[in-house]
């Protein structure tokens, strides 16, 4: 496993990454609520905020607007991703190898899987190739791993997420990036089983500022490592201010009333 802890994917130890894959998985209903984050200059000039440590993007975007922030940003490249349109069991498409991402620029990999889809054996095996390419290219690997499927009936219980922390250490990723499980507790059960891969929650739907800052400040006191969030920062109309707050709670061990204030 590789120490991460002086990578650019880490600032302290710690991590915050931007997500901006969702073009992609979510399509065009993630950008209706503020037009203006359709753009991807908005949410690469938000990262350029001293508490991102990486920007996580598809190829198309990485080639088209990381060029202009490569010296203010650092990129992680999503290895993979599927439109919402796609409507069979959970699967990913793998849409750029770890050399291009290299080319490019890239200093960690991003790589979904879905433990518990009629598809996992698929997308580990994928996995493992991106996994073993990346470690000769010497990037980290964060695994969004994210247990879905037809016979998965809750995919945020305590066991379910302490499973997707697990499953990453299992097959050799750096860093899980898994949902908020809903309590400090069933997280500091998910760290456990992650071993020395180092988890980092995932920052889900847009939600007020105290709850979202609440589950991060949760996630922190239950021994992660930091935050991979998306739309709780470039759906809000001034996405400085939420990275404001969580640089103070995440970097700082802030309060979440510190923080706000």
């Amino acid at each position: 496993m590789l120490d991460i802890d002086d990578s650019p994917l880490t600032r302290d130890g710690k991590v915050l990454i931007l997500a901006y894959d969702h073009g992609l998985e979510h399509g065009p209903a993630d950008f209706t609520g503020l037009p203006e984050s359709a753009d991807p200059e908005r949410t690469f000039e938000a990262a350029t905020h001293s508490a991102v440590t990486s920007i996580a993007v598809q190829k198309g975007i990485a080639e088209a607007y990381y060029p202009s922030y490569e010296d203010d940003v650092d990129l992680l490249m999503k290895l993979n991703g599927t439109s919402n349109l796609w409507m069979g069991e959970p699967d990913s498409a793998v849409n750029c190898s770890v050399e291009y991402a290299y080319d490019v620029g890239a200093s960690s990999v991003g790589f979904t899987v879905y433990g518990g889809s009629n598809n996992e054996i698929e997308m580990v095996e994928e996995f493992r190739q991106a996994h073993e390419t990346a470690r000769e290219y010497e990037l980290p690997t964060v695994m969004w791993s994210y247990p879905r499927g037809q016979g998965l009936k809750n995919d945020t219980s305590e066991e379910t997420i302490a499973y997707a922390a697990r499953l990453a250490l299992e097959l050799g990723a750096d860093v899980a990036k898994v949902k908020y499980p809903g309590s400090k507790e069933a997280m500091e059960h998910a760290v456990r089983m992650a071993g020395k891969t180092k988890v980092v929650m995932s920052g889900g739907s847009k939600t007020s500022d105290r709850d979202f800052l609440e589950s991060v400040k949760a996630t922190m006191d239950a021994g992660a490592k930091g935050l991979a969030v998306g739309r709780n920062v470039w759906q809000r109309e001034n996405p400085e201010g939420i990275l404001d707050a969580l640089e103070r709670v995440i970097f700082e061990g802030a309060s979440v009333d510190s923080a706000l204030e």
